[in-house]
């Protein structure tokens, strides 16, 4: 199965563009940022231990809310990302099983050189210049 943990270079260029363009859509409709950024303000007397409580209990809020928003909300979207990282075009992605995808999900996350390509997108998106 070729995803892009497992293709050519010259593909890989080519493929990243696209998932960049989706990748780029996919963040303001899906308005993870927004939901990350979700942080309760500290309290007067707030102990350390406190703070760092109240600060897991917002995160796990917000993954909720993110998940919410990717798979419930916006389950096209999402699909269509996952089928450019396997090299399928986006109307296609009901073609394969989902077993299809979980496994090259897994091989993508497990891959330093796709896993720092996300992560420069997301840092681009932080910054505002995906689109720049």
């Amino acid at each position: 199965m070729k995803n892009l943990a497992n293709c050519k270079p010259s593909e890989f260029l080519v493929q990243t563009n696209k998932i960049r363009k989706s990748v780029e859509k996919w963040l303001k409709i899906t308005d993870i940022a927004n939901i990350r950024k979700a942080v309760p303000p500290a309290k007067d007397g707030q102990t350390a231990e406190e703070r760092k409580a109240e600060l897991e209990k917002q995160a796990k809020k917000n993954l909720s809310k993110m998940l919410d928003s990717v798979m419930e909300k916006h389950p096209n979207e999402t699909l269509e990302l996952i089928a450019l990282m396997c090299f399928i075009e986006p109307e296609n992605v009901d073609d394969y099983p989902v077993s299809f995808y979980l496994e090259a999900f897994t091989e993508l996350m497990n891959d330093k050189a796709v896993l720092g390509f996300f992560t420069s997108l997301l840092s681009l998106a932080r910054t505002d210049t995906l689109t720049a």
